[in-house]
């Protein structure tokens, strides 16, 4: 415990975030649980309810429809490199496949008449089956029925901001988070944020804002509790107020 707590000390005023923080002590933690299976260690401290991860929720955007749809209508035809970065990122956002499980569809994994995809997830081991929609489907067309090639995920996301800036996807995004032990805000545009990673988060928060039924999303994404799927929705308080405006309830 007094490693844990002078190195956790000294992450803090060596500025380093709070999910980074996090995220260092968990895999501490993942190399003392193999430590202790070989018999090299029997120190259990690590254990400990006090030998804790930190954690704070992340504020990672999502992409509306009216982002998709200027994403999707701009004119990329005079630049193949983000066009095909372009397409494989909106096959993302309407299936809700990791980049990992996206980069991998064969021909094989389209079944019901290319209709659906069906694929063995890469990180969990789950079969999840995800219906195609119309834009899905225009897109593997395109590409004679598969997902246009991946680069890697860094210079994926550093094209994403390009797309989205030539996109015009520029409102403000105020981002909260803990560094060096103090909470800061910083102001962003929105394209300044995207990610592949927002591809899956905009999957969720859409279809959730659609009232597609939570079990059914989390069907397609994978996540086995409500409460780690409910991390990826990332609605406003007004989008809230808005959804539930024709609720019955609320009548």
């Amino acid at each position: 415990m007094d490693f844990y707590n002078d190195f956790n000390k000294y992450l803090v005023e060596s500025d380093y975030s709070l999910n980074s923080i996090g995220t260092i002590l968990k895999n501490i933690k993942v190399f003392m649980n193999e430590a202790v299976e070989r018999g090299l260690t029997s120190n259990l401290i690590f254990r400990s309810k006090r030998f804790k991860t930190i954690h704070e929720n992340s504020e990672g955007i999502y992409l509306s429809v009216e982002d998709l749809s200027k994403i999707a209508k701009h004119d990329l035809s005079n630049n193949l490199r983000l066009d095909r970065v372009r397409d494989l990122f909106l096959i993302g956002c309407y299936t809700g496949l990791r980049f990992s499980d996206l980069t991998k569809l064969k021909e094989e994994n389209f079944i019901q008449n290319g209709t659906q995809a069906k694929i063995k997830t890469e990180k969990t081991g789950q079969i999840v089956i995800i219906p195609l929609n119309t834009i899905v489907k225009t897109l593997l067309n395109k590409y004679d029925g598969v997902p246009p090639s991946a680069i890697s995920n860094q210079k994926m996301n550093a094209y994403l901001k390009e797309i989205g800036e030539l996109a015009e996807i520029d409102e403000e995004v105020l981002i909260s988070l803990t560094k060096g032990g103090k909470n800061q805000s910083t102001s962003f545009k929105k394209y300044e944020l995207i990610t592949v990673h927002t591809a899956r988060r905009s999957f969720a928060t859409n279809a959730f804002l659609n009232d597609v039924p939570s079990i059914s999303i989390m069907k397609i994404t994978g996540h086995r509790t409500e409460n780690a799927f409910m991390k990826y929705i990332k609605i406003s308080q007004e989008e809230n107020a808005n959804k539930l405006t024709d609720h019955p309830f609320f009548k």
